[in-house]
This record gives C-alpha cells, structure tokens and sequence, in this order.
C-alpha cells in the first residue's frame, strides 16, 4: 500500500477516541508503524510515562526491553526498521498493582489493518500474556512454559515476558531466559537487521 495510506491510517489511529468513557484520562495513542518495519513489537499498553511523553517504551520497562533485544535507540524508534504496536494503544489507567489490562476494543479495531501495512518477511515479537494470547499459535498453558518454548516459535516470532520491573521475581526464577533465550532472540534480530 502507498505511504499515504500508512499516513492516514495513523491520522485516524491518533484521533482514535473509541474507549474515551473508559478511561480516566484523553485518549492519547501511541503507535510506532513504517512500511518497512521487519520488526514488530507487540506489547501491552503503554504506562502513564509513554502517555504522558507519547513515546513508545519510553520508560524503564523500555530500556530493559532495548537490552534484550540488543537494540540500540537509534534503531528502535525507527520506524522503518522498528513497528511498535501494542495490544493497547492508549494509557489504560492504573491499578492496584500496575497497570489496567489493555483496553479489549484496541487491537480488533486496529491491529488487522495496521499490520498489513508491514512486510510480510517480518520478525513478530510478542510480549506478555495479552498479546501471546491473541498471536502465538500453540502457546502453553502459562507464558512461563510459553517463553520457556521459544525456539518452538523462532524464526518468524520471538515470544517475551513483560520487561518491567515489576517482573524481577519472574527473571530471579527463570535464570535460563537471560542465559539461553535472549543469546537467541539478539541473533536472530542481528540476521534481520543484516
């Protein structure tokens, strides 16, 4: 599709104001999408910080992320090498112990057509339940077991835990993500850059 296309597309994802009642807060979408994007992040929703700047992963949970990936800034918020669309695509409020889960009418609204926008030889990386639940074919019953199975998903998906702080715990238990996964993820990501 013709760039202008991607360019009204996002026009209309911005003016987006489909969940506005059930939030507390102005809708405020936050997407990261080029027609060349070979890679796609699909995440959450974006926390108060990214809301408040309107720059995708911009906050601590984003800087783990960049480590994992071996990604350097520069590279991330490109938009021609980089697409970042998360399951949510505005700030869903807070809870008592994080984040509110993304707001469900999002991704059904968006997400097709977005998509399709991007290269079809592209690297999918899944973070968290919500979105493994929506785009990771035979994923296991908890996304423990699921990350645990990552080769199972390569060479089209990468499948990730939420890298926020909140989830030191589930690193702390899981040594072999940072020993044997995240060797794997960065090099399959160093082929798709090459």
């Amino acid at each position: 599709m013709s760039r202008r296309s991607l360019d009204a597309l996002l026009t209309d994802v911005a003016a987006c104001r489909v969940c506005a009642e059930h939030l507390d807060h102005e809708p405020r979408p936050v997407v990261q999408v080029g027609t060349r994007s070979r890679i796609v992040i699909i995440g959450q929703a974006p926390g108060r910080r990214v809301h408040e700047s309107g720059i995708p992963w911009n906050d601590p949970s984003g800087d783990t992320l960049r480590r994992w990936l071996g990604l350097t800034s520069e590279q991330f918020y490109d938009p021609e090498i980089v697409a970042l669309v998360p399951m949510g695509f505005c700030f869903p409020g807070s809870a008592k112990s994080g984040d509110k889960p993304p707001r469900p009418e999002c991704a059904p609204l968006w997400h097709d057509e977005v998509l399709s926008m991007l290269p079809t030889d592209r690297l999918d990386i899944i973070i968290g339940t919500y979105a493994q639940t929506r785009y990771v074919e035979n994923r296991k019953k908890t996304l423990t077991e699921t990350v645990a199975n990552w080769a199972d998903y390569l060479p089209e998906t990468v499948v990730l835990p939420h890298p926020s702080p909140r989830n030191q715990h589930w690193l702390t238990k899981n040594p072999w993500f940072e020993t044997n996964t995240l060797p794997a993820v960065q090099e399959r990501i160093a082929q798709v850059l090459a």
